[in-house]
């Protein structure tokens, strides 16, 4: 069975297409269950939608579920569509969020952290005047919020854990092998699954998200792994999907995840 659950659309103001748009595009490269995850509204704020370029806005939430609800049904028997998530983690505001989502019937929520220490994670500026000793401070709080964010329980999926490395891709470098692996142990405990996320291939680091090192030690702490192109425009749905089926397979890997109504389905690789 070949799936894509991490892909986005106009309404969070830097993907291109709307949401049928994405959806064909998974008919045609073969899909047979098509997840759709725009990120979610900034809820810290008092603003409707304080974040034009990053988040959908609060107002458009009910009608985004609507839409994907909608074209569930219509798509029916060609694709499966799946009501999907992704939203931060900001300790602060957790219950805030876990309230907001609630009443909606979301197949599933990836949980991602894009900030740290108040700073986007893609902000490759702010290492530049970084001792060497904070460069693994700031890694190791990076890894500290993803490990909260397994332990929280809002989600099943945890977004691209190093992405930190995108556009620094010396964040690799940057020993905290310790911190990596507590987080690998949390996340196992906590039963949730990692993405590997083939959007790392269109940042300076290139490649996927996690890297294969850390998929070996996901594997020997006993994670479970799912897929995500994390497309922001319709051409990339699916992508690479083969090619990282057969790296699973080679780590060791014997099966897959997706989700359904928030139930975890494995799917032999």
């Amino acid at each position: 069975m070949k799936f894509d659950l991490h892909t986005h659309h106009f309404r969070c103001g830097h993907a291109d297409g709307n949401i049928r748009d994405y959806i064909e595009a998974g008919i045609q490269s073969g899909l047979q269950a098509i997840g759709i995850s725009d990120h979610s509204p900034f809820l810290c704020s008092e603003k409707d939608q304080a974040f034009p370029k990053i988040y959908m806005a609060k107002s458009q939430l009910a009608e985004y579920v609507k839409e994907v609800q909608e074209l569930k049904k219509e798509y029916e028997g060609r694709i499966d569509v799946l009501l999907g998530l992704e939203t931060d983690y900001f300790p602060d505001y957790a219950e805030l969020y876990r309230s907001t989502l609630a009443p909606y019937p979301f197949d599933y929520l990836i949980g991602s952290i894009h900030n740290v220490e108040g700073d986007s994670i893609f902000n490759r500026n702010r290492w530049k005047k970084l001792s060497d000793a904070r460069k693994v401070e700031v890694k190791q709080a990076y890894y500290a919020l993803i490990q909260q964010s397994a332990r929280s329980g809002m989600f099943q999926i945890l977004g691209h854990i190093d992405a930190m490395k995108g556009n620094f891709p010396a964040f690799s470098d940057i020993p905290a092998d310790e911190a990596i692996d507590e987080t690998l142990r949390v996340i196992a405990e906590s039963n949730v699954a990692i993405e590997i996320n083939t959007s790392g291939k269109t940042k300076l680091s290139g490649g996927w998200y996690p890297s294969a090192s850390i998929l070996e030690r996901a594997h020997h702490f006993g994670v479970e792994v799912t897929f995500g192109s994390d497309a922001h425009k319709p051409s990339r749905v699916g992508d690479d999907w083969e090619e990282v089926k057969a790296m699973l397979k080679e780590i060791g890997f014997r099966e897959w995840v997706y989700f359904k109504e928030k139930r975890k389905i494995p799917v032999a690789l």
